[in-house]
């Protein structure tokens, strides 16, 4: 397989898993909710759930033709890592009383993972097209 098949699918896979935020702070709260109690009862996660089911549409959409997309892929890449970033520290930060290390084995590492992934993979395919 090419890369820009595997990025085509990993556009398809994250942007679908975006849009699975709200059902995934259900089965694990611990791993991705910020709060106690059920996800729709916090209105700052449920603006999260919305950003982020808009950009996993988008990712969808993007995957038709990811090097039109660069600028949306390299977004998703660099806002992952920052988020991300931003919630090691949360995460470790007790001082609110409530015990959030397990977002360090949830939504922290999976942001990771996809900045990670679609980066190298976009840089990859755009590579790949140099070279021909």
């Amino acid at each position: 397989m090419n890369a820009l098949l595997i990025l085509k699918i990993a556009l398809v896979v994250f942007g679908a898993a975006f849009l699975m935020i709200y059902p995934l702070a259900i089965v694990w709260p611990s791993g991705w909710a910020w709060h106690q109690g059920a996800p729709f009862s916090n209105n700052y996660y449920m603006m999260i759930v919305g950003v982020y089911a808009v950009l996993g549409i988008f990712l969808i959409l993007a995957s038709r033709d990811p090097l039109m997309n660069r600028s949306l892929i390299w977004f998703t890449v660099v806002s992952s890592l920052v988020h991300g970033a931003i919630m090691v520290r949360q995460s470790l930060d007790m001082t609110d009383g409530m015990n959030h290390l397990g977002h360090l084995m949830g939504d922290v590492p999976a942001l990771f993972a996809i900045a990670v992934i679609l980066g190298g993979l976009l840089w990859n395919a755009d590579r790949s097209i140099r070279m021909r």
